[in-house]
C-alpha cells in the first residue's frame, strides 16, 4: 500500500499584499458610508440600549466580505455583525464594518471601518478607513505604518504630565461608574482626556501623534485588531495593563516617552478591574 503524500502547510501571502487588500476592502465600505451620509437608517440595539447597529453596518460587512472572498476565497472570516466562517488558507480576516456606530448615527466624527488579517494567531496586516476625514491608516507587521500611503510615527518626546490620553466607555452601564472612578484618579495627573467613541480610530490617532496614549477595557478583537497593529508599527508601546498582548480585558497604546508613566497610573487605579 503506497504511503500517503504529506500534506503541505498553507502558504501565507506576503504581509504587504494583505495590507493592500485590507486597505481596498476598508475603502469599499468607507465609500458606501460617504454615499449614505444623511440618508435614512434602520437602527436597533444589541447588548444594551446604547450599543447600536444599523442596516449600514450589515451592508458594509457584506461588501467587505464579498470583496475579500473575491480575492481570497479560502480565507477564514470573523465579522462583528455575524459573518463567521472557517478557512483553509491559514489567513483569517477580522472585520468591524463601522467602529463607532453611535457616532455614525449622530453624524459625528470618530467612526471608521476596520479590517485586519491574522495568520498563525497573529495580526499581520490591517487598515482603518475614516470616511469623514477621507483618511486610511494601514500597516503590515515589520513594515511600518502609513496614513494615506505616507509613513507615520507616534508623537515624540511628550511630557506625561501634559499627555493627551484617549479612552472609551463600556456599553454595559454597570461598568461605566468604575470607568469614571479610574478617570477621576488619572485626570489630575495628565494633560487631558479625549473621548471620541471609536477604538479603531483612537488607536490610529496614537499612531500619527494626535494623542499620546489610549486605553480601554472590554473591547472585542474586531475593535482593536487593525488599530493596535497600526499603532505598534508606528512605534507605540501596545499591550494589556500587565505587559501581555492587548486583549478583551485591556488595550493600551502609547508613545514610548509617556508609556511607563501612564501605565503606572493605570495600574495604581486598577484600571482593568471592572
Amino acid at each position: 500500500m503506497p504511503e500517503p503524500e504529506p500534506t503541505s502547510a498553507p502558504t501565507i501571502p506576503a504581509w504587504d499584499h494583505l495590507e493592500k487588500l485590507a486597505v481596498e476592502a476598508a475603502e469599499v465600505a468607507a465609500s458606501l458610508l460617504r454615499a449614505q451620509s444623511g440618508g435614512q437608517l434602520q437602527i436597533s440595539a444589541k447588548s444594551s440600549r446604547t450599543d447600536l447597529v444599523t442596516d449600514m453596518d450589515v451592508a458594509c460587512e457584506t461588501a467587505i466580505v464579498e470583496f475579500l472572498t473575491s480575492h481570497r476565497p479560502d480565507d477564514a472570516i470573523l465579522g462583528e455583525e455575524g459573518t463567521g466562517r472557517d478557512g483553509t488558507s491559514g489567513v483569517r480576516w477580522i472585520i468591524d464594518p463601522i467602529d463607532g456606530t453611535v457616532n455614525f448615527v449622530y453624524g459625528h466624527v470618530g467612526f471608521g471601518v476596520s479590517v485586519a488579517a491574522e495568520a498563525a494567531g497573529q495580526v499581520v496586516a490591517g487598515a482603518v478607513a475614516d470616511p469623514v476625514l477621507d483618511e486610511t491608516f494601514s500597516a503590515h507587521r515589520n513594515g511600518g505604518a502609513r496614513l494615506n500611503g505616507d509613513p507615520i510615527t507616534v508623537r515624540p518626546d511628550s511630557d506625561p504630565t501634559m499627555a493627551l490620553v484617549a479612552t472609551g466607555f463600556s456599553y454595559q452601564h454597570e461598568r461605566r461608574r468604575r470607568q469614571a472612578e479610574v478617570l477621576g484618579e488619572l485626570l489630575p495627573q495628565i494633560g487631558d482626556i479625549r473621548r471620541v467613541g471609536g477604538a479603531a480610530v483612537d488607536l490610529c490617532t496614537v499612531a500619527c501623534g494626535r494623542v499620546d496614549a489610549f486605553f480601554e477595557v472590554g473591547l472585542n478583537p474586531w475593535d482593536y485588531a487593525a488599530g493596535a497593529l497600526i499603532a505598534e508599527e508606528a512605534g507605540a508601546v501596545v499591550q494589556d495593563l500587565n505587559g501581555g498582548p492587548p486583549s478583551r480585558q485591556f488595550v493600551f497604546a502609547a508613545a514610548p516617552s509617556v508609556a511607563d508613566a501612564i501605565l503606572t497610573l493605570l495600574q495604581s487605579a486598577q484600571a482593568d478591574r471592572i
